[in-house]
Formats: structure tokens, sequence, C-alpha cells
């Protein structure tokens, strides 16, 4: 077990490993050495800085960033999306960086069988294959949905990212624009996640998650939203609106809160807004039926939001 950044990044150079957080995943799935991070300080728990904003360690495990009362009432489209993450089992190991940092869940990338871009091949087999799970937004030649639900909550906070090595990156940077069939997030092996940080809260703000799922729970989303809005009267204010599950990478969706600003919350207003998230769609034959899901999910998610 390493007990420093340094050493962490050392041992993946030197071994060619991966590291390895919460485990809830990589232990299952890997074949190269694994090199442990839990022993590393300075990586867990929430810390407030003088201008009322946070630093959350990439190892502070999902249960824990629920039970931080200050967290969830300041973030609370955050804490709503960490509470539909997984089971209570998993959200107890489960850590804030290995959930971001996770690999998708696409059966050709898990079954060496199968070569892919990810695995050094040049072609997708899911595009003419089995891809019911798939991207239904299709940004580039790998259509693996991403599987963080917190990075789409990340995204309505514009929230940065704390690496090992690098300069602060801004949510959206650590995925790129899915263009790199080969990866899920722009970090090199040995980069290593330190903390998330995460703005001032807002007054006011009102906050929902939703997705859908084939079963209650321990599933991983069909579409899910995260949403933020503020209100004077009924009046949107502000807004700030992320996707997952539908395409590579999880997608802040500045058309939709465009749509709301100055506008009264109403159904119509809600409903038109949600209607320029379909119209990115562009669905292989097998994830049609995702599109009404998308627009689904995110009107539910944008009436929760705006509820009394």
């Amino acid at each position: 077990m390493t007990t420093t950044l340094d050493a962490a990044a050392g041992a993946v150079r030197e071994t060619g490993g991966e590291l390895r957080a919460g485990g809830t995943d990589v232990t299952t799935r890997a074949t190269r050495p694994l090199v442990d991070l839990l022993g590393v300080p300075g990586l867990h728990g929430a810390t407030w800085q003088p201008d009322g904003s946070a630093r959350i360690g990439a190892l502070t495990t999902i249960a824990d960033l629920l039970a931080d009362d200050r967290l969830t009432a300041a973030y609370p489209a955050l804490a709503a999306t960490a509470a539909a993450v997984a089971t209570p089992q998993i959200r107890n190991v489960a850590t804030v960086g290995g959930n971001l940092l996770q690999r998708n869940r696409c059966w050709y990338l898990r079954n060496p069988a199968f070569d892919c871009h990810q695995t050094g091949g040049d072609t997708c087999p899911a595009r003419g294959g089995n891809h019911l799970y798939s991207a239904v937004i299709d940004l580039g030649p790998c259509v693996a949905s991403h599987p963080s639900s917190l990075a789409v909550a990340l995204l309505t906070y514009a929230a940065t990212a704390d690496v090992h090595g690098r300069s602060a990156l801004p949510i959206a940077d650590l995925y790129g624009d899915g263009g790199d069939p080969t990866r899920d997030h722009r970090l090199d092996a040995a980069e290593i996640l330190e903390a998330i940080r995460m703005p001032a809260p807002t007054p006011g703000e009102r906050a929902a998650y939703r997705r859908a799922t084939t079963r209650a729970m321990a599933d991983w989303p069909l579409a899910e939203a995260a949403v933020r809005l503020t209100l004077d009267g009924d009046t949107v204010t502000t807004a700030a609106i992320a996707v997952g599950g539908v395409a590579r990478t999880p997608l802040l969706l500045p058309e939709v809160a465009e749509a709301l600003i100055g506008k009264p919350a109403t159904e119509e207003t809600l409903a038109s807004a949600a209607d320029l998230a379909t119209a990115r769609a562009t669905p292989l034959p097998g994830t049609a039926y995702k599109v009404p899901i998308l627009r689904a999910t995110l009107v539910d998610t944008l009436t929760a939001a705006c509820a009394p």
C-alpha cells in the first residue's frame, strides 16, 4: 500500500499498474497490478474554504458525502445524485473519485473475445452489434455510455478537479468532447485525482435529480438528469442542466438552460426546453427507444426542481 501521491504515481509507471480507490469495479476487471490509494492521507472528507467553497477529497466515500449535512445542504443536486448511485453497500465503499473515473459498462470492452477502440483495436463492435444500452447522442467513434452519475451533477456546479502534478481542470475538461474513443476520461494512468472543488453555495437554489433504469436500484441509468435552478416568483432566473447515460461523456445542456431563463416555470416552458435535448439525439437503431426516455426524464427532473 502506498502512502504518498508521488509513490502511487511512481508505482503505476514502474509496474504498468492501475490505481485502486474503493475497488468496487477495478478489483473484478483489472488484469494489471493494482496500486492502492486508500493509505494516502489528505484524500478523504470535505474541507471548507474562507470563501464558502468546499473541497471534497477523491477518496471520500459516497456514503460519507451523504452523511455530511453541510455538504448535502449546500449542494442539493450533488446530494440527490449521490443518493441514487448503486446500493447502500456499494456507497459505503465506492469513492467520489472512483465514480468519476470508472470504466464504462460496454460488454464488448469487458469481453476479452473482442477488440475495440478501448482495447487497442480500430473498430466499435457495438455499432453493428448489440448496442441496446449505448449512446443516443453520438459524439465519436465509441458509443459506450459514460457511467458516472456524480459527473452529471458536478457539471451543473461548474466544479473543478484537483489532479496531482497538473493544474486544476474544469469537470467538463476531465472528460473532453467524446472524440477520443480510447478512454473514458482524459487523465493518464499515473495522474491521480486528488479532490473536487465546489463553488460557494447558491442561496435559494432548487435542485433535482432523476434517472430512468430497468430496475429500482443497482443499475446504470438508461438516461439521467441533474437540474439546478433559482426562481424569482415563478420566473426562472438561473439554470444549469446536465444529462448522463446517453453519450460518451456526461453532457451539460446550455441550450436547455437558456430556454428556461427569464421564462415562467410552466409545464409548457419545461416541455419546450426538454425538446431541445432530444434535438441532439442521433440514435443507433437499437438506442432509438432512449430518445423519449431522455425527454421524459428531463421533464420529470425539471418539474421536480420547480415544485414548491
